[in-house]
């Protein structure tokens, strides 16, 4: 009897709570339903997050669209560096063209009154056993055997062998080179000759020992000996060496060519 009428109590009051809810969602402005509101809870999250990732994919989209334009622009840049670097190695050799034709025009009018023939170092032997230069002219060119060789600077060698083409230099600073030279101060004959231990110096002997020698003195060639002109510089005293016995006594002249950067010559015609 108990358990009847608790029964009954608990219909009645969901049965009251299912009106008011049955009222309360009937009242609502909105005409959506209940299960609408509950399926729209459900959804939207989802399509929320559906619309999230299709703007991150369209901004990737976007990024590798950027990746893809930034390297073709890196390889038009590098093309034109490349354009640019060949630019600038063919102004190099314009540059050097025109020192070299430069060169030649200084030689020719430091040295108008020699019939000479110019030319151009394209090898070189500096070192202790052979300091020999090759140049550019050869038999075709009129150049011969033992024609003297001078620089802007001053006095390089003598041809030692030619072929139709080139010729062989050999320099003053040659172990085997001798020249016949004076001194500007004095003007005593001595002669000087090229050594073993330098490539930058000569060795100036047979200094008559009456002469005072000067440290920073002219030496030229004498015009003695038949191979070179008379008054050719070669260089400047910078070292005086006294020995025990002063016929023995030795100077040591710096060359004024630097045979190590020397690219213009010409070659002295014998008159």
């Amino acid at each position: 009897m108990y358990r009847e009428k608790k029964s009954g109590a608990l219909g009645i009051v969901i049965t009251i709570v299912i009106l008011i809810l049955v009222v309360i969602f009937s009242n609502k402005e909105s005409n959506t339903s209940f299960f609408e509101n509950f399926a729209n809870k459900l959804v939207m999250p989802v399509q929320n997050g559906l619309t999230y990732m299709k703007n991150k994919i369209s901004g990737n989209s976007t990024f590798f669209t950027d990746v893809s334009n930034l390297k073709q622009e890196n390889e038009n840049l590098k093309k034109k560096n490349s354009e640019l670097e060949q630019s600038l190695r063919e102004l190099e050799s314009v540059k050097s063209e025109n020192e070299q034709l430069k060169g030649y025009l200084d030689l020719t009018e430091k040295y108008s009154n020699y019939k000479a023939i110019p030319g151009y170092v394209i090898d070189r032997d500096i070192s202790n056993y052979s300091k020999t230069i090759i140049i550019n002219i050869g038999q075709k060119d009129g150049v011969e055997k033992d024609m003297p060789v001078i620089a802007d600077q001053g006095l390089v060698g003598k041809i030692l062998s030619v072929t139709n083409d080139t010729a062989k230099v050999m320099t003053i600073i040659d172990t085997s080179s001798s020249v016949s030279c004076v001194m500007s101060t004095n003007q005593e004959s001595i002669s000087c000759r090229g050594t073993l231990d330098s490539n930058t110096a000569v060795k100036a002997m047979y200094i008559p020992t009456e002469v005072n020698l000067v440290q920073g003195d002219s030496v030229e060639t004498s015009g003695l000996g038949g191979i070179y002109p008379k008054g050719i510089h070669i260089g400047t005293v910078k070292e005086i060496n006294p020995t025990k016995n002063p016929t023995d006594r030795y100077a040591m002249v710096e060359t004024a060519v630097d045979f190590n950067k020397l690219t213009t010559v010409l070659v002295i015609k014998n008159n």
